[in-house]
């Protein structure tokens, strides 16, 4: 019995040694629970949109008001035609337009009906649904708000109109999202166990006595696998075009190149990881837990980041998938070209060129 607790209170001793297992063990469930908690809503908030008020009276400017105090919507842009409802949305930052019509007071003294316009953006449906259904509840609240100050009754009808993906299918929504998780989550881990394989096999020492510089062996752990994860990219966008019947409105060469990118960013942050690990189990669990639930709740795939909490949609940012799930979703949905996306294209040339030279300090710290 005393061998048996001295075993024990070893084994405690070596836990607690471990650094790496007390993080997954007490940290990751804390980390979990909080992305699970902030992360997955139904609701929105904080959501930006542009008005076209063609009225521009007094009963126009109170329902612009009405929408605009509330927590759920956010008037970013006021534009002054229709021409420029597509432009917002293409954008990428405009979820819904809000259009009045010229003659809106005069319907609603003559007709006593007006009828207002939500144009929403559903390349993502669940959002488009939703915020549909929000001002349209707000729209019917400035109504009965209006009633109760005059005698007679007038009704403000709200007609929803859903671009880019009128039918509203889920699967433009799944597509771009679940080509990403794939994407970075293999794409990361063929890479996060390339060099602690070399650690665990023993075959560093070859790599130390070699001529070759920590760049190279970076950028020659990573070139074998864009080709393979290129495969998979390309097989990933022929079933959506051709099984799911996904559209493609923009350039096939940007939609490779962009994806080519992201394979290759992808791919650093896995030698990132592999640098910073001591064995393929400990890369392997970083990738895994590590990447996935960010993957999934922090990059607009699910949930609309601007529903979450503001520290959540600035640590979105540094989440690659976020920008390439705009720039997919940019280029099959929209059309639009480098000239609209050169912002997310740019974000991610930067964290890859981070990643690498992280990596590259990383390996020169083991080596010496």
């Amino acid at each position: 019995m005393k061998r048996f607790k001295g075993f024990i209170k070893k084994e405690f001793f070596h836990i607690f040694r471990d650094k790496r297992s007390l993080f997954i063990l007490f940290g990751m469930p804390i980390v979990q629970i909080l992305l699970f908690g902030f992360a997955i809503t139904n609701e929105i908030n904080n959501v930006d949109i542009a008005i076209l008020d063609r009225a521009n009276d007094s009963a126009s400017k109170a329902l612009i008001q009405k929408i605009s105090a509330s927590n759920y919507f956010s008037v970013k842009q006021f534009i002054t035609n229709e021409e420029a409802i597509e432009t917002a949305f293409k954008k990428g930052k405009i979820k819904a337009v809000l259009h009045i019509n010229i003659h809106f007071n005069q319907e609603l003294i003559k007709t006593k009906t007006a009828s207002v316009q939500i144009i929403t953006d559903a390349t993502d449906p669940n959002t488009a649904n939703t915020v549909a259904n929000y001002m349209g509840s707000i729209i019917s609240h400035y109504s009965k708000e209006r009633n109760a100050a005059i005698p007679v009754n007038q009704v403000v009808v709200s007609e929803t109109r859903m671009a880019y993906n009128p039918e509203l299918k889920s699967v433009y929504m799944f597509v771009p999202g679940v080509m990403t998780v794939i994407l970075m989550l293999v794409s990361a881990m063929m890479t996060s166990i390339s060099i602690t394989r070399e650690k665990e096999l023993g075959t560093m020492e070859i790599l130390l006595v070699s001529p070759i510089t920590p760049l190279q062996v970076i950028l020659g752990k990573v070139f074998p696998y864009v080709f393979l994860s290129v495969i998979n990219a390309t097989v990933i966008v022929l079933l959506s075009i051709f099984v799911f019947n996904m559209p493609l409105q923009g350039s096939l060469w940007l939609l490779a190149l962009e994806s080519i990118l992201f394979i290759i960013s992808a791919l650093a942050l896995g030698i990132l990881i592999s640098t910073i690990s001591a064995t393929q189990q400990t890369a392997m669990m970083i990738s895994l837990m590590g990447l996935m639930l960010p993957v999934i709740l922090l990059s607009g795939f699910i949930f609309p980041i601007s529903s979450m909490p503001l520290p959540l949609q600035y640590i979105s940012n540094i989440i690659p998938a976020k920008w390439f799930i705009i720039i997919v979703k940019g280029i099959m949905l929209k059309g639009v070209g480098l000239e609209v996306l050169w912002k997310e294209t740019v974000t991610l040339i930067a964290m890859t060129v981070v990643f690498i030279g992280i990596s590259i300090k990383k390996y020169k710290i083991r080596l010496e």
